[in-house]
């Protein structure tokens, strides 16, 4: 038992190592921590170098560049600090920056009047274009206005002042807006939408990678304000630094916007489809797990720490809530009434966990806890702490239907010979309990594996946020995301089999039931 501990405890450290990557911290650094989805290129984008003038991404050993990268560059260096880059996604932003997590969001943000309401913005350092992105083979390829999308399936990412373009486009079918520019590539590559509103150099960085997309710049086209065309930094409303912030890009011309733009457009690494090749569905595949492999199993390493410890703690809070739910009032009566609250207090926990999702809790824990009370937890162990809380809600209430599956006989039983409540859930129920539940905990685990998938909305690389970053990198969604889907296979179906041995050694002539269970335990004491 020892060695098997010695080992599951080197598995969750080597798990630890290599999920968390090298982090840009030095002490003596001052960063300015910038908020950003460094998966919108040529505005931002993730790399693995540091080439181009690429700055750390916070956590990982990646890096980030683009358009926002290097201004926020210029901004840290008029105030003598470094860059160092919060990739978060892009619901989480704002969120981040009034929760203290990050210090400015430069992300390709236009300052719309709802934003204002929560955030303070500067002066613009970019204006915007809207366009249209379609399929160059498309039935809209020729269109030259608005008008011309009548009937048309389009979109636009959701939370961007794209969104409001939308009720231009007269006639047409207009689609639930999505989360991100890559989940609408992906949507017009697979022929789900006909067109999507983007913004030019995202759309020319599009155009680039795939020879399918094609951008319309439309005339007549979209009327837009000049605030939702302007694209500015968005700061807390009491941060002073924004004078400071204004009076740098007071000196940063139109002229250098247009040109650096145009630099990193040059320099975003983008892979084209390569139609001379023609290269295969599973060539392609299995290019993105050469070229990508270690991204991918530092996700892997995040997503398995996080629900390996999620699990072995909420089973832990279930069994201790099995254990109180069913100890015997307290002969005391303040004693008593305390064991009354502490119930009250445990059934809103469990109501609250289950009848919540994860998604949510995530963003209020993270987030809200530093924004009400000043409390900066670590996103790790924040991942970790919320998925073996929500974990501790369910498996409280198999541990309780456990518990009510052993024979009420064996209580009383137990009783009759002097046993205390401690040593009856200890010796006779819980080993009782623990095989039983086995397989609805082995559930739980699986679940977990895949559940870890939410935490990136609050920036833990896991699995499906590498996986994510890749697809964004190569612009081969389908690819990727099968790559990501037979990973999440392998692990479950590992996890499933390796519970399976574990029941079965559970079920070996050495174990026993009911009242057997009871009277060995009677005489080994």
């Amino acid at each position: 038992m020892k060695n098997k501990l010695a080992i599951f405890l080197l598995t969750v450290i080597s798990l630890l190592s290599l999920s968390i990557g090298v982090k840009a911290e030095n002490s003596d650094v001052d960063y300015l921590l910038v908020g950003m989805e460094a998966a919108y290129a040529p505005f931002n984008w993730t790399q693995d170098t540091d080439e181009n003038g690429a700055v750390p991404i916070e956590g990982t050993n990646q890096y980030a560049n683009g358009y926002d990268v290097q201004v926020a560059k210029k901004i840290a260096q008029s105030m003598g600090k470094e860059v160092l880059v919060v990739k978060t996604k892009w619901e989480g932003l704002v969120p981040a920056l009034t929760s203290g997590k990050i210090d400015m969001i430069i992300a390709g943000m236009s300052p719309t009047e709802e934003r204002k309401k929560e955030i303070a913005f500067s002066s613009s350092y970019y204006t915007s274009e809207p366009v249209m992105v379609v399929a160059a083979d498309g039935d809209y390829a020729a269109a030259k206005s608005i008008s011309d999308f009548a009937g048309a399936q389009v979109t636009a990412q959701q939370g961007v002042w794209h969104v409001n373009l939308l009720t231009q486009l007269e006639g047409a079918d207009i689609q639930t807006p999505m989360g991100d520019f890559s989940q609408m590539r992906q949507a017009l590559a697979s022929g789900v939408i006909d067109a999507y509103i983007s913004e030019r150099p995202e759309a020319l960085t599009a155009e680039a990678a795939n020879s399918k997309f094609k951008m319309l710049t439309l005339d007549p086209g979209f009327e837009v304000s000049p605030s939702d065309a302007a694209i500015a930094v968005g700061m807390r409303k009491d941060d002073p630094r924004i004078e400071e912030v204004n009076a740098f890009l007071d000196t940063f011309s139109e002229e250098e916007q247009i040109e650096l733009m145009d630099t990193m457009i040059e320099n975003q690494p983008v892979e084209t489809d390569a139609a001379e090749e023609n290269p295969s569905f599973f060539s392609q595949v299995w290019a993105i797990v050469v070229n990508n492999w270690q991204q991918l199993l530092r996700g892997t390493g995040m997503t398995l720490l996080i629900s390996i410890i999620g699990t072995i703690a909420g089973t832990l809070i279930g069994l201790l809530i099995g254990v109180f739910r069913t100890a015997p009032k307290a002969a005391n009566k303040l004693l008593a009434i305390g064991q009354k609250a502490l119930g009250w207090l445990i059934n809103i926990y469990i109501e609250v966990f289950r009848g919540t999702p994860m998604i949510v809790q995530s963003m209020v824990i993270y987030y809200g806890t530093a924004q009400a009370f000043g409390i900066n937890i670590d996103r790790t162990l924040a991942a970790i702490f919320i998925v073996s809380i929500n974990t501790g809600a369910y498996m409280s209430e198999i541990v309780r239907g456990g518990i009510f599956a052993v024979d009420k006989g064996q209580f009383e039983a137990a009783t009759a010979l002097g046993f205390s409540h401690g040593q009856t859930m200890r010796k006779i129920v819980l080993p009782q309990v623990i095989r039983n539940i086995l397989p609805a905990t082995g559930n739980e685990f699986v679940i977990n594996i895949k559940d870890t998938s939410v935490l990136n909305v609050i920036s833990v690389v896991e699995l499906y946020f590498s996986g994510n970053t890749v697809a964004t990198q190569t612009y081969q969604y389908f690819q990727t995301f099968t790559v990501i889907a037979i990973i999440y296979f392998i692990l479950t179906f590992t996890v499933t089999r390796i519970l399976r041995a574990i029941e079965r050694r559970f079920d070996t002539d050495t174990y026993t039931t009911g009242a057997n269970q009871m009277q060995t335990e009677v005489l080994h004491d």
